[in-house]
């Protein structure tokens, strides 16, 4: 099994740890410490070593801070966490606080008295994450201190980084040969007046030099850094254990390869020569930036010029996705005959995990595309667990798939050729007229941006309402974002690419996002539908004046009919979503076995 279930925290231990922390502040003089869920390169997905909010404060989520202070305690999660977080911290010893409306800058700037000492490592926090801390402090009379992280020094088992081997990626799956890849953006980097760009985010890394690796869960990236040059050779900060003698030769050609703990000298070296060196702000560490000003040279608070170049795919990637998504679709749709054969109350959500992973390693087999990874953690929420929006199952948590009750797994697989991301909610007996009616509601919005075309420019802040629309009719709403951007076989949450409110990027074709209106009843049942899409090329409308894009729908597996509320629907939905099984019954046919076709042609039967 690619997951655990093991229950990796306990709540228990938060006071014990909070309290050596504080100790070391004392012996320090500071007056606050930030604990971040960041590592170095700012990545979802962290090491073992690296999961310092989940050891302090036992909350797991994917996002979140904590700010210790001598009197209080706090931890900032977004939407997607607040019941997770009552759930897994102390709540004697930390007030919730919410990472979107009110972030620590945000507290800080109204709680923080003069003369406080706020501490943190500038390892884990970027450079306008910084920035907006140094800003809040300075305005109340206080300080924003570096320091070693406090920690690092209390945490006395605290796990060995990771040196897992680094892969080629094969120019077949990649579409882009790394030479040219670093070549173009070193022409991107002059017309920018930058010498030098330092790469701190792993997918870029991977996608640059065509790269994979296994240092983080669920995600095939090799922990590392670089620097591009304008002119010359880049640098790769990597652990050379993690190389073979293969992976050594072939990167060797492209960049000169050092260890990790020569990055900060380099950066000395090149600032104190005048380099004019490019930082992204979101992602770089703000202890680069301290180290290129304190040497005389020049930051330049530009984005990571592979990040919007890796965010579009090529038509290699395109066709890997397409192809992991068929192979995926049909490992779905196989576990979703399997879950309809089930008795109520006979599986778990444990069980449901297992034989999910289990049928996409078949089809990956079957195939000749093994299943690598899963893309994440599954969650697989049975009744109220489903309202919690990034579940995790546990042998604490874990329940039964009871009559009456909704289903919501989502999930995803990375094979070579593509990362997919899916989810269904399915209903387990007999559903409400509630449940139907907010399914159906889910539905359309999924619907509605299936079917967009939209003018170039548009950003994803300008489509995310549409997804809404038929919720806000209805009087409610989802806490969290429509869409995130999907990596080829990298990350599965990838920038800059989003749907959401703070979808500022332009979309463009070749992006692939996902499609995932939701709805949440606490301590009744969750409700989301998602599926990848790709932005297509601007095409013309007949009779319109502007070339529009739209969206092509990557993702191929059936959705719930028993809980579609048809007088909900115009006709143009019903008509889309008979097309859309349609197509799945004619591409996920072929790889399926015959009980589960027939199965198939029943649930995507035209409504």
């Amino acid at each position: 099994m690619f997951q655990s279930f093991d229950a990796l925290t306990d709540p228990n231990q938060g006071p014990a740890r909070v309290a050596k922390l504080r100790e070391r502040m004392s012996e320090s003089q500071i007056d606050g410490f930030l604990v971040p869920r960041a590592d170095e390169h700012q990545g979802e997905y962290v090491a073992a070593c690296s999961e310092r909010l989940q050891w302090l404060t036992g909350f797991t989520g994917s996002a979140g801070a904590a700010l210790i202070l001598r009197d209080r305690a706090l931890i900032f999660v977004d939407g997607r966490y607040t019941l997770q977080a009552r759930k897994q911290v102390d709540m004697d010893t930390f007030a919730v606080e919410s990472l979107v409306d009110n972030p620590p800058a945000r507290w800080l700037a109204s709680n923080a008295s003069a003369g406080m000492r706020i501490g943190f490592d500038p390892w884990l926090h970027t450079v306008s994450e910084a920035a907006a801390l140094r800003s809040a402090l300075e305005n109340a009379g206080a300080e924003l201190v570096p320091v070693d992280n406090f920690v690092d020094a209390v945490w006395t088992d605290r796990p060995a980084p990771p040196a897992e081997k680094i892969e080629i990626h094969p120019i077949g799956f990649a579409g882009e040969l790394a030479s040219d890849k670093v070549a173009r953006l070193a022409e991107a980097l002059q017309s920018q007046n930058a010498t030098h760009a330092v790469l701190t985010d792993p997918s870029s890394l991977a996608w640059v030099f065509n790269i994979r690796g296994r240092d983080v869960p669920h995600t095939p990236l090799a922990l590392g850094f670089a620097i591009l040059a304008a002119d010359g050779l880049p640098q790769l900060f990597l652990d050379r254990a993690k190389l073979t003698i293969e992976t050594d030769a072939y990167l060797t050609q492209l960049a000169d390869i050092l260890p990790p703990d020569a990055l900060e000298d380099a950066v000395a070296r090149l600032a104190a020569a005048g380099g004019r060196i490019s930082l992204d702000p979101s992602l770089a560490a703000d202890r680069l930036r301290m180290i290129v000003e304190d040497n005389g040279g020049t930051v330049l608070q530009l984005p990571d010029p592979a990040r919007l170049p890796r965010a579009v795919k090529n038509e290699a990637e395109l066709a890997g996705s397409r192809a992991a998504h068929r192979r995926d679709g049909a490992a779905i749709t196989t576990y979703l005959h399997w879950l309809d054969q089930q008795a109520p109350g006979t599986v778990d959500e444990i069980g449901a995990v297992k034989a999910l992973e289990a049928f996409r390693r078949t089809k990956g087999e079957e195939s000749q595309m093994p299943l690598r990874d899963i893309s994440f953690d599954t969650i697989s929420g049975a009744g109220p667990n489903g309202a919690i929006i990034h579940y995790r199952v546990t042998t604490k948590s874990n329940r039964k798939l009871q009559a009456g009750e909704l289903f919501l797994v989502d999930s995803g697989g990375q094979y070579q050729d593509g990362t997919t991301d899916i989810t269904r909610t399915v209903a387990v007996g007999q559903p409400s007229e509630e449940m139907r009616s907010r399914y159906t509601i889910v539905l359309k919005g999924l619907i509605a941006l299936s079917m967009l075309r939209y003018p170039v420019g548009t950003r994803g802040m300008d489509i995310d309402p549409i997804a809404r629309h038929a919720h806000w009719l209805a009087g409610i709403d989802y806490a969290h974002g429509t869409g995130h951007g999907v990596g080829a076989f990298l990350s599965v949450h990838e920038g800059p690419q989003r749907i959401a409110k703070t979808g500022t990027e332009k979309l463009l074709a070749g992006m692939i996002l996902s499609n995932e209106p939701g709805y949440y009843k606490e301590g009744g049942y969750g409700i989301r539908l998602e599926n990848l899409i790709v932005v297509t090329d601007p095409q013309p409308i007949p009779g319109g004046d502007i070339d529009m894009h739209g969206f092509e729908t990557l993702t191929l597996a059936p959705f719930d009919r028993r809980l579609i509320a048809l007088d909900q629907l115009s006709a143009a939905e019903r008509d889309w979503i008979d097309a859309y099984h349609q197509r799945v019954i004619a591409e996920i046919s072929p790889l399926v076995e015959d009980e589960v076709r027939s199965w198939l042609e029943a649930a995507a039967a035209p409504l």
